[in-house]
């Protein structure tokens, strides 16, 4: 029966039949209907046809390739086939009623929709996607749909009883509770309400939810954590097994709300030399291999941090606690400390446990407003102790910075936004990020001691998690050079053997001027994602041979890992068993610890676009000055001094005809105006979704 099926479709491949067709094809018989539909059944299952609407088509097994749905709308969707780096174009018709987060199997025709992008067919959804998403709950007439937040742009109807609470205009979280032959079939069920679309703390709520990045910790979890802070203070054997360096001055740099302090610093001079301190929380003594704690770490893999919350990865116990270096508290630390000559060479290091107590709670502000000034009575008072080794830091990281840009690493700069959010949860504030020299000296220590932590793990042979940055891409480099020139630089493209210091120098001749923030961008877009791996491949953008990270073991897990293989190799553990203990688990660490990152940073992002979208309400009907900072084929992308962005859609054009040369600008064809990337112009603000973090201008 089936390779009759199959005969009768290979010879309507095209267009398929339908069931009856296919049984008066074949000539069915009245008592071979059950034996008939079983067949199909298995075929179906076998992927050696599918259905396409009513009718069935023909598929070859070996033309099928697996993948994801990443995004649907009402009439279209992207699949992204597994391994490769690009999407493919779903017809609506073709979507087999699959959506994003689904595991499908594809047939790909290739350059269906032009040149550069393949069409494809849903032939069957293998793997449904349990995944909850966050949307909006809307009603009319008393019938209730979510809209999707993302992905996702049509709305499901809702089943009633699951609503609750909820009321119509709340952020929600949903499932999809009964699948039907096309998205728009589906319904989904209300699992959790967060309050109004229009509360960004609300939103963000849901945003974290839809990643599925948890608030609450374990019970579990906050029982050990407690336990661990019950223990008050340190045990003496402890403190005799360490080194004691509570005499030394030591003492923390950091923002003046964090409340997470995992680094303190310490300098020295040795000859005509220094020894530079970098202290580290043990939190690889508390948090122990496969307990509680550690597991519930590993499944975070990091802090994430918007607006004025923290989602910590440890609780709060020993986040802001037992592992925090406090001022005034005697702590146990790891400590990395490195020998540097008089040029800021390093001449070596050793790691070793030991014992802090530090002196006092630098603040980044503080420290950069006393070295542009330093008449503040109080803060001379506050650092009087710290002052001589932060001078003597001053020297060193000047030498390093300049020693490190002659290396050729990249001083690109993402601009970060600082959201400040007043008492009663209103956006008060949204500004770029300050940073100053202090934030650059401790970026410069840090460095030294993540280098010196990836050299140890190589001389020692020990496994380990690196953190790896590739070279760019060769279609993206030549992406970048094509789009600087449309800018009218005019730069040396540089060899693959000097790319990192050519490309420094395309910075340097953008510096000061128009286009110096869009080029940095630009520079930014063309980089490889930065990623943790178990094999040393080296850091292009900080043009590193050897780099790891070590330093922040409160918020993130690899430096909690590579912590644990030092310790391990430290105490006297055999290689033999170090490699037993860790070959498999170092890869599995630096896989789930880069998933996490990327999960992190989407959120961050989401969660500050709405707040930013909240900032943005009070300003609806203003004229505002920005700098375009994207180009597209729907529109323009502005940016304005707060740092918060919105689109400017063909629509919102002055009159005219308006047309986009596919890369950086468009022209009125009409006038022969021209605007550009980079170029700055004046707005009038539209629209602000809070829920969906967006905004909308118009240009005057």
């Amino acid at each position: 029966m089936e390779q009759r099926i199959l005969s009768a479709l290979r010879s309507h491949k095209k267009h398929g039949l339908t069931r009856r067709e296919l049984a008066k094809k074949i000539g069915v018989r009245k008592k071979q209907k059950d034996q008939f539909d079983a067949a199909l059944v298995t075929l179906l299952e076998q992927d050696k046809l599918f259905r396409r609407g009513e009718k069935f088509i023909p598929a070859d097994v070996r033309e099928l390739t697996e993948g994801e749905i990443i995004k649907i709308s009402g009439t279209f969707g992207f699949a992204r086939p597994s391994g490769w780096d690009r999407d493919v174009f779903i017809p609506g018709k073709y979507l087999a009623g699959a959506i994003p987060g689904d595991k499908v199997m594809l047939r790909i025709s290739p350059h269906g929709r032009g040149k550069d992008l393949d069409e494809g067919e849903v032939v069957r959804v293998s793997q449904p996607s349990e995944r909850p998403f966050s949307g909006v709950l809307e009603a009319e007439n008393g019938i209730y749909t979510v809209l999707p937040d993302s992905a996702i742009r049509l709305p499901f109807p809702v089943v009633k009883d699951s609503v609750g609470d909820a009321r119509p205009g709340d952020k929600v979280l949903a499932v999809i509770a009964y699948r039907g032959e096309r998205s728009s079939d589906h319904t989904a069920k209300i699992i959790e309400s967060f309050g109004s679309a229009q509360n960004p703390a609300a939103c963000s709520l849901a945003v974290l939810a839809g990643i599925d990045i948890p608030i609450e910790f374990p019970e579990e979890v906050l029982e050990q954590a407690r336990a661990i802070a019950a223990f008050e203070g340190i045990h003496p054997k402890e403190i005799a097994a360490r080194l004691d360096l509570r005499d030394e001055v030591i003492f923390t740099i950091d923002g003046a709300d964090s409340k997470d302090l995992d680094d303190a610093i310490s300098l020295k001079q040795k000859g005509t030399g220094w020894e530079l301190g970098v202290h580290i929380a043990d939190v690889s003594h508390y948090v122990t291999h496969k307990s509680p704690l550690d597991e519930e770490a590993f499944r975070r893999g990091t802090s994430v941090y918007y607006a004025d919350r923290v989602v910590p990865m440890l609780p709060a116990q020993l986040s802001n606690g037992i592992c925090s270096l406090n001022p005034g508290e005697d702590r146990l630390t790891f400590s990395a400390l490195i020998g540097l000559d008089d040029h800021g060479n390093m001449t070596g290091y050793r790691f070793v446990k030991s014992v802090i107590r530090s002196r006092v709670k630098g603040v980044y502000a503080e420290l950069n407003s006393m070295l542009n000034s330093g008449e503040d009575a109080s803060l001379q008072e506050k650092y009087a102790e710290v002052w001589p080794t932060l001078t003597e830091m001053r020297a060193l990281a000047e030498m390093l910075i300049k020693k490190r840009l002659a290396a050729g690493k990249m001083s690109l700069e993402s601009v970060e936004s600082k959201i400040t959010v007043d008492s009663a949860g209103n956006v008060a504030e949204v500004k770029p990020r300050e940073h100053g020299f202090f934030e650059g000296l401790i970026e410069e220590f840090m460095l030294l001691a993540n280098e010196a932590a990836a050299s140890f793990a190589i001389e020692k042979g020990m496994p380990f998690v690196f953190r790896v940055h590739e070279d760019p891409a060769p279609e993206k480099l030549e992406h970048l050079y094509q789009t600087l020139e449309m800018l009218g630089l005019n730069f040396a493209k540089p060899s693959q053997s000097g790319l990192s210091d050519g490309l420094s120098k395309i910075l340097d001749q953008a510096e000061g001027s128009q286009c110096a923030g869009i080029v940095n961008t630009l520079v930014l877009r063309s980089m490889a994602k930065a990623k943790y791996s178990a094999q040393n491949t080296g850091h292009f953008g900080l043009a590193l041979k050897n780099y790891a990270h070590f330093t922040s073991p409160i918020r993130r897990y690899p430096d909690l890992t590579i912590h644990r293989v030092m310790s391990s190799m430290l105490s006297g553990m055999k290689p033999e068993n170090l490699h037993k203990r860790f070959d498999g688990f170092a890869p599995k660490a630096a896989e789930m610890s880069t998933r996490r990152e990327i999960a992190a940073t989407v959120a961050e992002r989401d969660c500050e676009s709405c707040y930013k979208a909240s900032y943005m309400r009070q300003f609806l009907g203003d004229e505002l000055d920005g700098t375009i900072s994207g180009c597209t084929a729907h529109g323009l992308y502005v940016q304005l001094e707060s740092t918060c962005e919105g689109m400017v859609r063909l629509a919102d054009f002055p009159p005219g005809d308006w047309d986009f040369d596919g890369a950086i600008s468009y022209t009125d064809r009409p006038s022969g105006k021209s605007i550009r990337l980079g170029d700055p112009v004046r707005i009038k603000v539209l629209a602000a979704d809070v829920s969906m973090g967006r905004v909308d201008f118009a240009l005057i």
